[in-house]
C-alpha cells in the first residue's frame, strides 16, 4: 500500500515550512517515526516523522523547496518492508500490467480514428486565416462601436465585469464604477478599502490613501528598498550568502516593529549582591532537582510577579477595534542565542511556577532550540519578552519590542561597583537593566515603576522568589 506522507499543521498562522534537508534516498527503509527531513518555519527547525513503516518509493521535494501545509512531500511503500529487496508487490505489478493494457487500448483506438477528421483539420487549417480576418474586423467595429456608447453603459459593463472578477455582487461594494476601475488599474482590492462617502461609499481618494498606506508599509530595512549597493569586489575580495529563513523572518518582524510601535527606553540598575549570594547558597539543591538556577531563571519568576502587578505590560495594542487588550495567563519569552540567529522560546503561566519548575522549562526549551528541535507552537503566544546578554558582555542596549507585545526587558552583564551605603562607599553587585515599551500603551511613569518594582525585587529575592 502506497502512504502519502504530507506536512502537517505545524501552527496557527504557518501555511509553509523550507526544507532545509532530505534524509532520506528512494529505495531506504524506513520505520514508523524516523526522520525523512529537516524543515524550518516562523524561526522553528524540526523534523518530519514517517507516519508507517516501510520502503520510500518517491521523493517529491528538494531541499530548499517551500512546502505548503498539506502538500505531499513523501510516498511510502508499506507493504515492501515485508518483502525482499527489489521485489515488487503483486498490486504494483498488477497495476501496470492494467496499465499497459490501457495504453495499448488506447493507442489502438488512435490508429483507427476516421480519416474525416484528418480532412475536418485540413479545412480547419485552410479557413483560418479567413476567420482572423472576420474577427479582427469585428473587434474594430466592437471597439468603435464602445467609444460611441453612453457614459452610463459603460459603467453599467463595468459593474457588471467587476462582479465576475470578484465573484461578489456589485450592490456589496460601496463605490462608483469610476472608482472600483481606478483599484483596479493600481492593483488595490476595492472590497478592503474603507469608505469615507456617505453611507460609506469608496471614493477616488480612499482608494489613492489606501495604495498609498499599502505602499508606505512596503518601503521598509525588511524589504528591498530601491537602494543599490555600491560593487564592493573592486575594492576587495567578496562573499555572498543567502539570508536563511529565520533571518529573513526576524529582518522582516523587527523593520515592522520599529517602524509601527513608538519607542521609549527606561535604564535602571539592581543591586543584585543578595540575590547571587541566594542563587549560590540554593544551586547544589537545583542540581538535585535537575534545575540550573541562573540569574535568567530567577529574573523570569520576578518578572512574572511585575506583570501581575502591572497588568498594561502584559497586554496587547487592537488598532483597529481602539481597544487594549489585558491577557488574564503570564506567558513569557526568553531570547536563546542560537548558530542560526535568536530564538524566543515561551514559557507559559509562568507565574504559576516554582523557581525550580522555571529553571529546569528554560533549561530544557533553551537546548532544543540550540539543537534545532524546537517546534513552533513553543515560540508562540508570549505576551513579554527577556533578552539576557550578560554572558556575552556590555553595558546596556535597547532592544526592540516585538509585536504584538508592547514590552520587553533587556538585561546586561553585572559588576562590581561602589554605591554609597550609610556614609560610606560598599563593593554591591549592579545589574544593569534596559526596558522599551510601547509609548501608544505605556506612560513613562509606568516604565519607571515597573523597572524600579523590579529591581527592588531582585534586591530583596526572598519576598517574591518562593511565592
Amino acid at each position: 500500500m502506497i502512504k502519502e506522507i504530507k506536512l502537517p499543521e505545524i501552527a496557527d498562522n504557518v501555511t509553509t515550512a523550507v526544507v532545509l534537508e532530505i534524509l532520506v534516498s528512494e529505495g531506504d527503509k524506513v520505520e514508523k517515526d524516523d526522520s525523512l527531513a529537516e524543515m524550518e518555519s516562523d524561526k522553528a527547525t524540526f523534523d518530519l516523522p514517517s507516519v508507517e513503516a516501510g520502503v520510500v518509493k518517491e521523493i517529491k521535494i528538494k531541499e530548499g523547496d517551500e512546502v505548503k501545509v498539506g502538500q505531499v512531500m513523501f510516498t511510502i511503500d508499506t507493504s515492501a518492508g515485508a518483502e525482499e529487496e527489489g521485489e515488487e508487490p503483486e498490486k504494483d505489478k498488477s497495476e501496470e500490467k492494467q496499465a499497459k493494457e490501457k495504453t495499448g487500448e488506447e493507442e489502438k483506438k488512435e490508429a483507427e480514428k476516421p480519416e474525416e477528421e484528418d480532412k475536418e483539420e485540413e479545412i480547419s487549417g485552410e479557413d483560418t486565416a479567413a476567420k482572423e480576418d472576420q474577427e479582427g474586423a469585428g473587434k474594430k467595429d466592437l471597439k468603435e462601436q464602445e467609444s460611441r456608447e453612453p457614459e452610463e453603459e459603460k459603467e453599467k459593463k463595468e459593474v457588471s465585469r467587476e462582479k465576475e472578477d470578484t465573484g461578489k455582487p456589485a450592490a456589496e461594494v460601496p463605490a462608483p464604477p469610476s472608482v472600483r476601475r481606478l483599484a483596479r488599474e493600481i492593483g488595490i482590492d476595492v472590497r478592503k478599502v474603507p469608505g469615507t462617502g456617505p453611507e460609506g461609499r469608496i471614493t477616488m481618494d480612499n482608494v489613492k490613501d489606501f495604495a498609498k498606506k499599502q505602499l508606505e508599509g512596503r518601503q521598509s530595512p525588511g524589504v528591498a528598498d530601491g537602494y543599490e549597493l555600491p560593487d564592493f569586489s573592486k575594492w576587495g575580495k567578496v562573499r555572498r550568502e543567502k539570508m536563511d529563513t529565520i533571518r529573513k523572518i526576524t529582518g522582516k518582524a523587527m523593520s515592522e516593529s520599529w517602524q509601527t510601535i513608538p519607542h521609549v527606553f527606561q535604564f535602571d540598575k539592581a543591586d543584585v549582591t543578595e540575590l547571587e549570594s541566594f542563587r549560590k547558597k540554593y544551586s547544589k539543591h537545583a542540581e538535585k532537582e535537575g534545575a540550573k538556577l541562573t540569574v535568567t531563571a530567577m529574573l523570569l519568576k520576578l518578572t512574572a510577579e511585575a506583570l501581575r502587578v502591572f497588568p498594561r505590560f502584559n497586554a496587547s495594542l487592537d488598532l483597529q477595534n481602539e481597544e487594549i487588550i489585558y491577557k488574564e495567563y503570564v506567558h513569557i519569552g526568553v531570547a536563546v542565542d542560537t548558530e542560526r540567529g535568536l530564538l524566543v522560546p515561551v514559557i507559559r503561566d509562568a507565574d504559576k511556577k516554582s523557581i525550580l519548575e522555571l529553571s529546569v522549562e528554560l533549561n530544557e526549551l533553551a537546548e532544543k532550540a540550540r539543537k534545532k528541535k524546537i517546534m513552533p507552537d513553543d515560540l508562540q503566544g508570549g505576551n513579554f519578552a527577556i533578552s539576557n546578554l550578560g554572558g556575552i558582555g556590555g553595558t546596556n542596549f535597547t532592544p526592540i519590542v516585538y509585536r504584538p507585545n508592547v514590552a520587553i526587558l533587556g538585561v546586561s552583564r553585572s559588576q562590581i561597583e561602589p554605591v554609597y551605603i550609610d556614609g560610606e562607599f560598599r563593593p554591591r553587585m549592579m545589574l544593569p537593566l534596559s526596558l522599551s515599551y510601547d509609548h501608544r500603551v505605556i506612560d513613562g511613569a509606568d516604565g519607571a515603576r515597573f523597572l524600579r518594582w523590579l529591581c527592588e525585587a531582585m534586591e530583596n529575592p526572598l519576598l517574591t522568589m518562593f511565592k
